[in-house]
């Protein structure tokens, strides 16, 4: 019999270096990929339980860098969508969830046609990085206000380039986090699987944060952040809002 064809898909996207054209170590020693696997196990049960058939998958990735103007990350991501693409059809939504390099070739990627939206976790944003290509798309990002090993500040600025430059844009602070997502870890892994179903119209978003995406593009650079415990906590699912346009069920 042949497998039916994904309702939605789950794109995800570890975390990497800024420099290394070596593959990814394997398995369980690949830790950037094995950081992710709690995230891809809890937006799998949560998007299958509201739709059903839906495909939450990590991008392999040739190269364990960024590697300058090469981007190697983008790339893999952009061949990942290509195939979803000749599989599933054009109408296939699909959401990236990216952490660190990974979040940064998820935004960077999110001008294919099927994505309708990116989670970033602590996102490498360099202030260089194009903006364009997120227009008409739903763009969150989660960073911890102890982050180390990429900025809050440069997340926000993002944020506010991308809403000047038609996205749809909120950025959630966790305080007290830290790069690798470890401290408060449940908290990451519950807000991720909220964003994530809500984006694909499988659940609702946290009310603020539907308001923070339906911000104007005039808005501010700290518009539309938001604090995880002072606005969203205890993560609890609010009232559904339509995002800009785009209604719950897409």
């Amino acid at each position: 019999m042949a497998q039916r064809p994904p309702s939605a898909a789950v794109l995800v996207l570890h975390g990497g270096r800024e420099n290394g054209t070596e593959p990814p170590p394997p398995g369980p020693l690949n830790l950037p990929g094995i950081r992710m696997r709690p995230f891809v196990r809890a937006v799998d049960r949560a998007a299958r339980a509201a739709v059903g058939n839906v495909l939450v998958t990590p991008v392999r990735y040739g190269h364990r860098g960024w590697n300058g103007d090469r981007a190697d990350p983008f790339h893999d991501a952009v061949a990942a969508l290509d195939t979803l693409r000749e599989e599933a059809g054009d109408d296939l939504p699909v959401v990236l969830l990216g952490h660190s390099m990974g979040a940064r070739a998820a935004l960077r990627a999110a001008g294919h046609p099927l994505v309708r939206g990116v989670v970033g976790l602590a996102p490498w944003c360099p202030p260089e990085d194009p903006v364009a290509q997120l227009a008409d798309r739903d763009i969150v990002l989660v960073h911890s206000d102890r982050d180390r090993l990429t900025s809050p500040r440069a997340t926000r600025s993002l944020t506010a380039r991308a809403r000047s430059a038609g996205a749809r844009t909120c950025m959630v602070t966790v305080r007290g986090g830290d790069h690798a997502m470890i401290r408060r870890a449940s908290a990451w892994h519950r807000l991720t699987t909220g964003l994530v179903t809500g984006l694909l119209g499988s659940g609702s978003l946290p009310g603020p944060v539907g308001a923070a995406l339906a911000l104007p593009p005039t808005a501010g650079a700290t518009e539309g952040t938001l604090d995880l415990d002072l606005d969203l906590g205890p993560l609890r699912t609010r009232a559904s809002s339509t995002r800009a346009g785009v209604p719950d069920a897409s």
